[in-house]
């Protein structure tokens, strides 16, 4: 039979009309636990198909599987056998795309209407009928500059291993937009994504006046999220502030079970102020009154800040100190770095806390103390928790394979990407001690692995290291590491730069080369992995790449080097010689306009490419690539990396 829907999808009961037939009402529980209804019994019988046509896309093939009967209603659970028409999801990043603002950051808003964002936001909440039931959600709200996502991840992950019924939502996303949702470590399916998007759309554009738009895109996925976990059932639902913390969307939560304040630091300023007791306020204007709050050691400018709103709000605050490497038992964090070990103990004390206030920890863990060693269901949370673009190694091994984490059978090992979407000063120091400790180690591994008995000579030039066999005939392999970098314009490079070359010049690493490219996403579409990326990237204004390589330059030799083309559209409009990446620095004399050390290149994938025929071409070259600057070049070297 076919089905038409007469309105949206809805929480709890939905109506159909059937052709030709009388309507009906459906009450029973479906794979989608929200999209529930009750059928008679003599419209649906077993293995019946179904099929939903909505906003332009189809389902098909919908069997119905008979789990319970009682008098005359059925329980049914339904199977997508057929995903739905690969257009439809293109439609639906259409959609999100149109709710894209042209506002800056920092500007007055544009959205229209009569309301605040969370007037705005609660408004929508009702809309959706969910205003009530998300206060029933068990939530974990992060908020801070750095390391939020991070801490989310191992809450996520540490709960889950507990035995719970996960949700997350984290932004940005890297190469999907549903990498923000995530139920049970997973991001949720296309075609669960699918019903949930347009049941929400729908209903906001019923809704929507002059004096109620529809939301912004951060808005509409913050709710969309909310609407998701409530019909997953989640047991709990750890929810990452977006921007901020007191005019964040997600601060339309009243009750969490706990809140959490990672490390604070400059960033975001156009639009949170221009001082750390500034930024502050704003990441604490998500505490809530009476609710047990964790923080992590702060300067005290924004650790007076954060003290003084609890005390305001009688919350109990307290410190989560960094976890002791002792406590994990050998056992390594899933996340890569020295600094996730802050987050890390953030994550416990969070997670801890939610146990106890939700009467969960004496159930699952009995008497034991929190004070003694980590339960095992908390470390296989910490070992196992994963987030992409951050401290992530990825080798590559086109076109015969991909890899995340190790280097496969199918990989030279010649072409390997360091990935960190680091971009404010704090973070980008720490991306820099990461990077260095990752190759140092990675180098003297493979060192001494290619010459276990005969002596080896390093000779370091000039940001490489050469590593020579003596008395031998074996090949030499040269390593070198290239920065690819890229960053918003409101960042500031030069704060970001020279943090970056001093912390690694630390650690005793120099990069040969640094690469200057304009990022592939745009700010005005919302795209997914299956969305087509050209090779050839029409030329576009490159100015921005062309300051960042002066600054580097003048970072490297000390003086502001003046470039022979200037122009917006007329530089590097062709790939350098593959002998450019082959040479070491001693060839860079600005004196005579020869800058070696870095290139402007016209396209991200031609960059991706010039570097895979760059080793593929020279048997003796190891280039491991530092990506940094941005989260939306990072999940554009991924998308990339995965073709």
């Amino acid at each position: 039979m076919l089905i038409h829907t007469d309105t949206s999808l809805r929480c709890g009961i939905f109506r159909v009309s059937q052709k030709g037939n009388r309507l009906f009402s459906i009450r029973s529980e479906w794979s989608f636990p929200c999209l529930s209804a009750s059928l008679d019994i003599r419209h649906l019988t077993r293995n019946s198909q179904v099929q939903f046509i909505t906003n332009g896309f189809r389902y098909s093939k919908l069997s119905a599987q008979v789990m319970e009967t009682a008098g005359s209603n059925v329980i049914i659970k339904d199977y997508l056998q057929e995903l739905p028409l690969s257009s439809s999801y293109e439609n639906a990043m259409e959609a999100l795309s149109s709710l894209i603002t042209r506002q800056k950051r920092g500007e007055k808003s544009h959205i229209g209407g009569r309301y605040g964002k969370l007037e705005r936001m609660s408004m929508y909440l009702k809309i959706l009928g969910l205003e009530e039931r998300i206060a029933k959600l068990k939530i974990i709200h992060v908020a801070g500059t750095k390391g939020k996502g991070s801490t989310c991840t191992f809450c996520e992950a540490i709960l889950r291993q507990c035995g719970f019924r996960t949700g997350l939502f984290t932004s940005p996303h890297l190469i999907d937009v549903r990498e923000r949702i995530r139920i049970n470590g997973l991001e949720i399916t296309e075609d669960k994504f699918l019903l949930y998007f347009w049941d929400c759309w729908n209903l906001m554009k019923e809704n929507v006046t002059d004096d109620l738009p529809m939301p912004p895109l951060f808005q509409f996925l913050t709710v969309l999220a909310f609407k998701i976990f409530v019909c997953e059932q989640v047991d709990v639902a750890v929810i990452e502030v977006g921007l901020g913390g007191t005019r964040d969307s997600t601060n339309v939560i009243k009750e969490p079970i706990v809140c959490g304040v990672t490390s604070l630091g400059m960033d975001h300023m156009e639009a949170l102020g221009d001082t750390l007791s500034k930024i502050a306020s704003h990441k604490a204007g998500i505490l809530k009154p009476q609710i047990p709050a964790f923080t992590v050691p702060q300067l005290s400018e924004a650790m007076d800040v954060i003290q003084n709103r609890a005390l305001e709000l009688m919350v109990p605050l307290k410190l989560a100190a960094p976890l002791d490497n002792k406590k994990l038992k050998g056992v390594k964090l899933g996340l890569s770095g020295d600094h996730q070990l802050i987050n890390a103990g953030l994550a416990v004390s969070l997670c801890t806390c939610w146990l106890q206030r939700t009467g969960n920890w004496e159930k699952i863990f009995h008497n034991d103390s929190q004070e003694a060693d980590l339960p095992e269901a908390f470390l296989r949370g910490l070992s196992t928790a994963h987030i992409s673009g951050r401290a992530q190694v990825v080798y590559d091994t086109s076109p015969v394979s991909y890899n995340t984490s190790e280097k496969t059978e199918n990989s030279s090992g010649d072409l390997v990407f360091y990935l960190d979407g680091a971009h404010s000063p704090e973070s980008i120091e720490a991306c820099a001690k990461w990077f260095s400790g990752v190759v140092k180690d990675i180098n003297q591994s493979s060192a001494y692995s290619f010459n276990k008995i005969q002596n080896m000579v390093e000779v370091r030039s000039n940001g490489y290291v050469r590593h020579e066999m003596e008395k031998t005939e074996q090949p030499i392999k040269i390593t070198k590491q290239i920065l690819l970098f890229n960053c918003m314009e409101v960042r500031d490079p030069q704060v970001l730069l020279p943090r970056l070359v001093s912390t690694c010049a630390s650690s005793g690493i120099h990069f040969s080369k640094a690469l200057f490219v304009p990022g592939i996403s745009t700010y005005n579409k919302v795209t997914s992995f299956s969305s087509a990326i050209p090779l050839d990237i029409p030329c576009r204004d490159l100015s921005w790449q062309l300051s960042l390589q002066r600054l580097w330059e003048r970072i490297i030799h000390g003086a502001d080097p003046v470039l022979e083309k200037n122009s917006k559209n007329d530089y590097a409009e062709t790939l350098p010689p593959r002998e450019f990446l082959y040479e070491d620095a001693s060839h860079c004399r600005p004196a005579n306009q020869c800058f070696a050390c870095s290139a402007v290149l016209p396209s991200l994938p031609l960059t991706i490419k010039w570097l895979r025929d760059c080793v593929k071409e020279n048997p003796s070259l190891r280039v491991q690539v530092l990506v940094t600057g941005s989260l939306h070049l990072v999940g554009d070297v991924l998308k990339l990396l995965k073709r």
